[in-house]
């Protein structure tokens, strides 16, 4: 009985750690779209601003690349 709340626990977890997965998606999405619409607002400025579009979604991409290790880390770790 112990192992499997063990399990149950472990899987809840895991499930739950995704939602970060979800929330980096959703971060991406925004940062792409505020740009877009940036860029068709004032697009001689748009070339200046790619380097910013870039370093804001690895940050946005790394946090759900954390909370996808968290869920493995849930699942398999002994």
């Amino acid at each position: 009985m112990e192992s499997q709340l063990a399990q149950l626990g472990q899987y809840l977890g895991a499930g739950i750690a995704c939602f970060g997965m979800a929330g980096a998606a959703m971060a991406v999405g925004n940062v792409a779209g505020n740009y877009l619409a940036g860029a068709l607002r004032n697009p001689s400025a748009a070339a200046s601003q790619t380097a910013t579009l870039f370093i804001g979604m690895a940050f946005a991409e790394a946090l759900g690349i954390f909370s996808f290790l968290v869920a493995l880390l849930l699942l398999f770790a002994v």
